[in-house]
């Protein structure tokens, strides 16, 4: 029994730290391993989408069909492999299961498991559908880059303010909309049929893109035209100016404050477990597991 107990704990102790080092070659880019992980998981990345574009082209060889579908497994294999050693060395598996890149590691892996349980022939397009899932893997590129993380947790930051200033341009379409319905609606060869059209008309044209196939006819309703294609000139820059004023407060903070999370490089004090942003532990700013 003392033998068995003893060979239990060793094997525990053995899982450890081999959960340790998996641990810190994943998550670290600090150690020759680390950074050789990074660079081959960046090329896979990079060598994935490459392949989704490509095998996006029409009249493509037989031949060359089968040489990325072989190399699709490989790359489906690996970011199996890569997802569930995450999940299996994580601290805290959950935090990072629903984490968003947790959510684009397994949306990267989905598409080749999804097309094994659907027909070959009926659902052919619903299948081809979800293999373009794995553009998304494009989303992982933020984690190799500092100022990209940077800026992806200034969007989060500011996506509350975005959301209010999406609603109010919303409300101000559906009105400008509704007003030139108004002002077009009443002539019997309008192109302003009904509010629908009228709201399509508002958003094309205060986003500048001015399709040109809804045009008013009357002197008020091109007052009006003139109005919100002046108004749209200043409302896109407002979502740029929240991103930006967020942005270089987060830069001001980082550059002020001590610690910082060696994961996302977001400020943390040393009374801090885990890092509020990413959820990584912070006792490895002090002990780094070996």
């Amino acid at each position: 029994m003392r033998f068995a107990e003893y060979f239990r704990a060793g094997n525990e102790e053995h899982l450890s730290r081999l959960k340790a080092r998996v641990y810190r070659i994943i998550f670290y880019s600090d150690t020759p391993a680390g950074k050789l992980f990074d660079v081959v998981l960046l090329w896979a990345i990079v060598l994935s989408i490459l392949l989704v574009i490509v095998e996006s082209i029409q009249g493509l060889p037989p031949v060359l069909k089968k040489v990325f579908e072989v190399m699709e497994y490989v790359f489906t294999f690996f970011f199996t492999l890569e997802y569930l050693c995450r999940i299996w060395c994580s601290r805290e598996p959950r935090r990072y299961i629903f984490s968003f890149f947790g959510i684009v590691d397994l949306l990267a892996t989905l598409p080749l498991y999804i097309g094994w349980f659907f027909g070959p022939v009926r659902y052919l397009m619903i299948v081809r559908t979800f293999r373009l899932i794995r553009v998304f893997r494009v989303f992982k590129l933020f984690s190799f880059l500092e100022e990209g993380d940077r800026l992806m947790r200034s969007l989060i930051l500011s996506s509350r303010k975005i959301m209010v200033f999406f609603l109010f341009v919303v409300i101000m379409v559906i009105s400008l909309g509704t007003l030139m319905f108004m002002i077009e609606g009443g002539r019997p060869d309008t192109q302003f049929r009904d509010i629908p059209s009228s709201i399509y008309w508002a958003v094309v044209t205060m986003t500048t893109v001015g399709y040109g196939d809804i045009a008013p006819a009357t002197p008020l309703g091109r007052m009006l035209s003139m109005l919100v294609m002046l108004l749209g000139y200043t409302i896109l820059a407002v979502p740029t100016g929240i991103v930006s004023a967020q942005f270089i407060h987060d830069r001001h903070i980082f550059d002020a404050v001590g610690p910082k999370c060696p994961e996302c490089g977001s400020p943390v004090t040393d009374d801090m477990n885990f890092c509020p942003h990413c959820g990584l532990p912070q006792q490895s700013r002090h002990s780094v597991p070996s």
